[in-house]
């Protein structure tokens, strides 16, 4: 009985793990989709401190600045950050981020279960979708 009791706590001890490092890892971890995104960023890691590219390159957030954004007229549920060092690093095939300056906000929504993820490069916080200077979507 004992051993049947040891084998059923690490075979339930075990299961928690490797449900732990899968949510953590699909929650973070998008999937280039758009023609964009796959050509520019290639796969990402997004969470509310940072952006990694799948060339490793990295953008800091020092802030969530808002949590609304007016998409196509409409206002959305959505994150906006303000870029802690701004810049517009080399990505996949030599492609920039923005190509037009340096990121000083990223802003990410929900489009029908796609996650929609545009970048700017103004002094003050984006209120919408029009100021962008590029778009990308993912799958998580």
């Amino acid at each position: 009985m004992k051993t049947f009791q040891t084998g059923l706590v690490a075979a339930l001890a075990s299961s928690c793990f490797i449900s732990l490092a899968h949510a953590y890892t699909d929650e973070d971890s998008y999937v280039a989709v758009s023609g964009t995104a796959m050509s520019v960023t290639g796969d990402i890691q997004f969470d509310d401190f940072s952006i990694t590219f799948e060339n490793g390159k990295t953008l800091n957030f020092s802030g969530l600045v808002a949590d609304t954004f007016i998409v196509d007229g409409q206002e959305v549920p959505a994150s906006v950050y303000q870029v802690s060092h701004p810049g517009d690093p080399v990505l996949e095939n030599d492609n920039r981020l923005c190509g037009s300056g340096a990121v000083t906000y990223i802003a990410n929504w929900d489009d029908n279960g796609r996650s929609l993820v545009a970048v700017f490069t103004g002094d003050e916080a984006p209120s919408s979708n029009e100021e962008m200077c590029a778009s990308y979507t993912y799958e998580q």
